[in-house]
């Protein structure tokens, strides 16, 4: 199926691994030019090299998206090398991982930063490029625990499902300007995030870390973890001109452990 997006310029956040690397290659599949971002200029060079040798347009930047002078760099660059952005894909690392009275205000407000206003600010950024051209996609990558709280991931759960609320509120104003707002849910996916919470849970619990493994598996109806290239795989629909009557939705891409009916 051709997904419509050939040419499309495409930004996606936290692209140097993991989901944003996934979702950055999945968009390059379909000829999107990608301008893509990372703290870490190591993994951030990588990443570009591999989709360029796979024939993709990349440009690519250090970028810390807490820093509002850094998302501003970030999408400046982006329009003066493609002269436009049409596809705005937010993500992060996820915030410090503790229960709340374990958690410091200096991490609610890091988390606040990182979580939900790198999002805020990316969108009030690249929206009125879109607007002007009539056509644009913001895809928001969450998390399950928009839906499904964990007591672990207590600044998580809570922004989360915040970014769910921005997410429906954004899309209502501005779908008449043909812009389409998501989000993604993600459940439990094999990353570096995944491998962390792992460790901390199987300590928790006095086990390894294989047989904590195990019991999340169960714990999902598909039994298993899920890829990277299968969140890439959503994100890249809801970009992409087939998913044009589709917005303001939450999509879970979790393996059905999301228990809740909406």
């Amino acid at each position: 199926m051709d997904l419509g997006i050939k040419g499309r310029v495409a930004m996606v956040a936290a692209a140097s691994k993991g989901l944003g690397r996934a979702v950055a290659e999945a968009l390059a599949k379909e000829g999107c030019r990608l301008s893509i971002c990372s703290r870490s200029t190591d993994n951030l060079d990588e990443a570009r090299q591999s989709i360029e040798s796979a024939g993709g347009e990349v440009l690519a930047m250090a970028c810390d998206v807490s820093s509002p002078a850094d998302l501003e760099r970030w999408v400046e660059a982006t329009i003066a090398t493609f002269g436009k952005v049409d596809i705005l894909v937010t993500n992060t690392g996820g915030p410090p991982a503790a229960k709340f009275m374990q958690l410091t205000e200096e991490q609610w407000r890091s988390g606040i930063d990182s979580t939900l206003m790198n999002v805020v600010r990316l969108s009030r950024l690249v929206i009125p490029d879109m607007q002007s051209r009539n056509w644009g996609r913001i895809v928001n990558i969450t998390s399950l625990v928009a839906k499904q709280p964990l007591d672990l991931l207590t600044i998580s759960s809570t922004l989360r499902a915040g970014l769910s609320g921005l997410t429906k509120t954004l899309s209502d104003q501005v779908a008449k300007d043909n812009i389409l707002v998501n989000a993604v849910l993600p459940g439990h996916i094999l990353t570096d995030r995944q491998v962390h919470l792992s460790e901390i849970r199987s300590k928790e619990q006095g086990i390894s870390i294989e047989e904590y493994a195990k019991k999340v598996e169960q714990s999902i109806p598909m039994a298993r973890f899920g890829r990277p290239e299968e969140i890439g795989n959503a994100v890249t629909f809801l970009c992409s001109e087939r998913a044009s009557y589709i917005t303001g939705v939450s999509l879970q891409v979790d393996g059905g452990i999301i228990r809740s009916t909406f």
